[in-house]
């Protein structure tokens, strides 16, 4: 599932998306209205960013709605903050060592 995370948001029109979402649920014209792209191309990327576990979408009459799904993105963010905190530990042992042997 991780993989798909980052692959959906490997493009900058999904990421733009996701962007929009985290303000509120929108429609899949109004997540469309700022892409320069057709219609059919928007539900592709949200084919993409559903597959993902990012978007989930539900049709309320005759209009899908897109919502954004926090799940997806705390396992990214869980994953990068681990990979983070590795780095920061090796950097830290490396200004300590720097520090001791100029």
């Amino acid at each position: 599932m991780l993989n798909q995370v980052f692959h959906a948001l490997a493009d900058p029109s999904r990421r733009g998306m996701v962007d929009r979402l985290s303000r509120g649920p929108a429609s899949v014209s109004e997540l469309a209205k700022p892409l320069d792209m057709s219609l059919a191309a928007v539900v592709q990327h949200l084919q993409v960013l559903e597959a993902s576990g990012l978007v989930r979408t539900e049709k309320i009459g005759r209009v899908r709605v897109c919502h954004l799904e926090g799940t997806a993105l705390r396992e990214a963010e869980t994953w990068l903050a681990q990979r983070r905190t590795g780095w920061e530990r090796r950097l830290d042992r490396l200004d300590d060592y720097l520090r001791e042997n100029p």
